[in-house]
């Protein structure tokens, strides 16, 4: 290696922490002996095509490998390119360095690489639009090949491939194209910087497609831990591409989705769905109209059943299909949640944003109906009408807990441990199990 190539190389591996370097310059030796059973050390190595597609088999998508391949290739090592159409060592380090470690205005040239699949010399938006399919493709393969799925079942869930097409629209449609429609390094470079999930995107399929493992970068946290679900009665609106979607725009991502209500399991009631939800902490409900038109909301706070407005900004409404898209508050006004039940004055239902009887999402208590009114756009969210006609016929509603459920309720399920079946105390006092959470328990109030 030239000292033109080894001061390009040397600029990009300074980014890695000192324990991670060797791992990252050793990969291009690993790829090229498991891909053509060559020894390593020999001098004039190239990697081909053939050999990436037996490195990352079973873990990316075809169509993604030559993607990568086509990146890898298109970087300038700081000499003279490699023979044959393959790609050198100096090019993997340069790319794996961008890819991991790079900024907005490095990865750009690289995702210009991706996007030329036909060979052409100009990048449209459809391009693009066809890259990103295959990108978020090769993430629910990669997740799935490596057992990341965290408890989802995609077969139990809805369509996936939909799903993809759904996502890619709407992260190419952040694309801010040239005046002559078309996409040049800093439009793209630009696209990269407001729309993060490409490089999350990028980072995971190609350290987990090269099975790069680095100390200081832990997986990607990309989709939420899903609690105990009868999967084998669900079969849930969610898929995995509408979860890397929706669970970056929550306010926390720690605790496990909880299945709360479905129609599928729980039955057409309002007053089921209604306990279902109260008191339950943050949710997410998602439901399909007789249209098949499928949309949401995010609410902040536990639902509690009142005739006032409740929540915070944070809550959100959102639509998945025919177009998916998030709607965040406007400041217009604070309706941001609405629920109440068995009331004559007031309006018995659920909703979010609007007003009374013009809810920008609306759930009447006579289970079966809603309304979706937005002209022009819901006051509080910004949404338009969600739904295929503007008073809809519910076909399915879902319910999931997205966050720690209020703190009576973690003190119920403490209290539930605490009073256990003597006989099991017994069990594990005599197995020399100490019940730590014996003397946790709060002083009873004293009935007055």
């Amino acid at each position: 290696m030239g000292n033109k190539e080894s001061a390009v190389v040397q600029k990009r591996m300074i980014r890695f922490r000192a324990e991670e370097r060797p791992v990252v310059e050793r990969l291009f030796d690993q790829l090229l002996e498991a891909g053509s059973g060559k020894a390593p050390g020999s001098t004039g190595k190239v990697l081909t095509l053939d050999a990436l597609r037996v490195c990352m088999a079973g873990v990316v998508p075809e169509s993604m490998m030559v993607r990568l391949f086509q990146a890898m290739r298109s970087v300038d090592p700081g000499g003279t390119a490699p023979p044959g159409g393959g790609v050198c060592r100096e090019q993997m380090l340069v790319f794996l360095a961008d890819v991991l470690r790079g900024t907005a205005e490095e990865r750009a040239p690289l995702v210009m690489a991706m996007a030329l699949s036909d060979g052409g010399a100009t990048v449209t938006a459809n391009h693009v639009r066809e890259f990103v399919e295959d990108l978020i493709s090769a993430v629910v393969q990669t997740l799935t090949s490596r057992g990341r799925l965290q408890g989802w079942r995609p077969e139990r869930m809805g369509d996936g491939v939909r799903g993809v097409k759904l996502l890619a629209e709407q992260m190419s449609s952040e694309l801010k194209l040239t005046d002559q429609q078309s996409c040049d390094v800093p439009c793209l470079e630009d696209w990269l910087f407001r729309v993060s999930g490409v490089a999350m995107y990028l980072e995971l399929v190609t350290s987990e497609g090269l099975g790069v493992r680095l100390p200081s970068r832990p997986p990607l946290p990309l989709l939420p831990a899903c609690g105990p679900a009868p999967w084998g009665e669900l079969r849930s609106l969610l898929d995995l591409p509408l979860l890397l979607f929706l669970y970056p725009q929550l306010p926390a991502h720690s605790a496990p989705w909880r299945l709360l209500f479905s129609t599928r399991l729980h039955g057409e009631s309002f007053t089921r769905l209604v306990s279902s939800c109260t008191r339950r902490g943050p949710t997410l409900l998602l439901l399909r109209d007789s249209d098949g038109h499928q949309f949401g909301g995010f609410a902040s706070h536990s639902w509690d059943t009142k005739p006032q407005f409740q929540g915070d900004s944070r809550c959100f409404l959102f639509s998945v299909f025919p177009t998916l898209q998030v709607y965040t508050c406007t400041g217009y006004n604070q309706h941001y949640m609405y629920l109440n039940q068995g009331q004559q004055t007031m309006p018995n239902g659920l909703g979010m944003g609007g007003q009374h009887n013009y809810f920008g999402l609306w759930l009447d208590s006579d289970f079966g109906r809603g309304h979706s009114r937005a002209r022009p756009s819901c006051t509080t969210y910004g949404s338009p009408q969600l739904s295929g006609q503007e008073d809809f016929t519910v076909e399915t509603v879902e319910v999931w807990g997205v966050g720690d459920p209020p703190e009576e309720q973690q003190a119920q399920a403490m209290r539930s441990v605490l009073d256990a079946d003597p006989e099991t105390k017994a069990i594990m006092e005599m197995t020399g199990k100490t019940l730590h959470s014996q003397g946790l328990r709060e002083p009873e109030e004293e009935a007055l």
